[in-house]
């Protein structure tokens, strides 16, 4: 696997590893979210903050990341 390959996927699978904990930490520590209010804590808010930027971001770059690898295995 060239160098460059390997640095997206382990960009991609960090940020992508950080933005689901970070999901999943508002409901387990942070007091979860209504529908009216959103999360019930500061740090539940930046929980979320966190969840939002680094979903997307890190599952694009996983799936580039995915696709060069594949890319590279045909030449």
């Amino acid at each position: 696997m060239r160098e460059d390959t390997r640095t997206l996927l382990r960009t991609g699978s960090a940020l992508f590893g950080t933005g689901a904990v970070a999901a999943v930490s508002i409901f387990a520590l942070f007091g979860g979210i209504t529908r009216r209010q959103g999360p019930h804590t500061n740090a539940g808010w930046l929980a979320l903050m966190l969840a939002m930027g680094c979903l997307p971001t890190g599952a694009l770059t996983l799936a580039l990341g995915i696709s060069k690898f594949f890319g590279d295995r045909k030449k």
